[in-house]
């Protein structure tokens, strides 16, 4: 179950010293998210706004609507014939930004899509446990690097 807790410690980046993110509950897209709004920041910020209707700044979890499970697998061989059908989670986190003076404001968007194949929660979770690791941890400590290849294109 996510529940995350607030305020949520942001990744360095370039220009901010330990961001914090108050969140709190709000009204989701649909049945299979939750969301939640950024009402507060700490540390320093400079400029950043908080989450309003017009420059959202909100945090999704969406869990799969319909899980697919494990086909039967071949009763002589045992190996399961065909694709093995995968679920997919996303997190989305919006912030509005304006582009250029005297403009409204646009959405911008990062989105974490996971995929896990049907079966492998169950006989591997070890794996998919050490996949979302890898990546939070690659996320978390090349954060400054993202960060910067977002706005000069460089890797």
């Amino acid at each position: 179950m996510i529940n995350p807790s607030t305020p949520i410690t942001g990744a360095t980046v370039t220009g901010f010293t330990a961001p914090t993110y108050t969140i709190t509950p709000d009204t989701a897209p649909n049945a299979s998210s939750k969301q939640w709004a950024v009402t507060a920041i700490g540390g320093t910020q400079t400029g950043v706004d908080l989450h309003a209707t017009s420059k959202p700044f909100t945090i999704t979890v969406f869990k799969v609507a319909s899980p697919k499970t494990l086909p039967s697998a071949s009763a002589s061989t045992g190996v399961i014939v065909g694709s093995i059908p995968v679920n997919k989670f996303r997190i989305l986190v919006r912030k509005g930004a304006v582009p250029a003076a005297n403009n409204a404001a646009i959405v911008n968007s990062a989105e974490l899509i996971i995929r896990v194949g049907a079966g492998t929660d169950t006989y591997e979770p070890e794996d998919v446990k050490a996949m979302l690791s890898a990546m939070i941890g690659f996320l978390s400590s090349n954060s400054v690097g993202i960060g910067d290849t977002l706005l000069n294109n460089v890797l």
